[in-house]
């Protein structure tokens, strides 16, 4: 009997403030669902950065991003899109976009300081949306946040019950193991830059391993995964506003993250009253001896 949950990050552990420049438009979008906003075109695609926001501030405003991008040796990875698009694909158009500027990324950087500049800011993040039917970069991204309030104690509580967690995210492998670290989750679970089909298959694979596999998420992004879990909570705890198509493919839907725990704990009740009633035919099914 072992069952192991996976939790979303952003949303899901973390209370995130995320913005969006529109380049095109040249719009600030405030506390925007970066993930849905990729979902709102065929051709979108959210790349994470990899790079440092002190980096990007040093940077001149008036650069291209994409000569900054070649100038730092700066990697990616693909956080979600709607359809498969190989990575050469992104990177022809990351490192080759003529429109969005190092002052886009600046905007997205500084809205998120002064927003959680009295929080504690366990993770910061940046990236851009490509649109690949415009050949461009469409909006750049910046997220930051922290746990909510009683993560830690939800993981801690988990753990004291026997029962492993994971972390599959979109956000970056280095950030997403610090907070790993917050939290009490060891490093070799935390799986990071992980699109919706890749946290769908994190999920297979560990069903492989656990009699149950939960997954916890709040977006769009964690819909694959929820479908390929045994049990799946959505998680309104960030926001309530989320697509239909979310509710109608979990189990549960949770306000705060600390109802997890209780959740799992009826879990492995039914898993140990349906093991001891298989063991019961089992043994009434054993021929007597006369």
């Amino acid at each position: 009997m072992s069952v192991a949950v996976v939790f979303d990050s952003a949303g899901t552990l973390l209370r995130t403030y995320r913005v969006a420049r529109d380049v095109l438009h040249d719009e600030m979008l405030i506390d925007v669902e970066t993930t849905t906003l990729t979902f709102g075109a065929e051709g979108r695609v959210l790349v994470v950065l990899h790079l440092h926001s002190r980096d990007v501030m040093g940077a001149p405003p008036d650069q291209l991003l994409s000569e900054f991008f070649h100038e730092r040796s700066v990697g990616f990875g693909v956080a979600c899109s709607r359809r498969v698009i190989p990575a050469e694909d992104v990177a022809e158009i990351l490192y080759s976009d003529k429109t969005a500027q190092v002052s886009d990324l600046q905007a997205c950087i500084r809205e998120v300081w002064s927003c959680c500049k009295r929080e504690s800011i366990v993770t910061m993040n940046s990236g851009v949306i490509l649109n690949m039917d415009l050949s461009g970069i469409e909006f750049t991204v910046t997220t930051g946040g922290r746990p909510f309030s009683g993560a830690k104690e939800t993981i801690s509580t988990l753990h004291r019950m026997g029962v492993p967690v994971y972390i599959a995210s979109g956000d970056r492998v280095a950030k997403l193991e610090r907070m790993g670290d917050y939290l009490g989750i060891p490093r070799e679970r935390v799986y990071g830059v992980a699109t919706p089909s890749m946290k769908a298959r994190i999920v297979e694979d560990l069903k492989e391993r656990y009699s149950k596999v939960v997954m916890v998420g709040d977006a769009i992004n964690d819909l694959n995964a929820f479908r390929k879990a045994d049990l799946a909570l959505l998680t309104e705890q960030q926001s309530d506003r989320k697509p239909e198509i979310l509710y109608s493919s979990v189990d549960m839907v949770i306000r705060n993250v600390s109802e997890v725990p209780g959740i799992v704990a009826e879990l492995l009740k039914d898993i140990a009253a349906a093991e001891k009633k298989c063991n019961n035919i089992n043994s009434n099914m054993i021929p007597r001896e006369d």
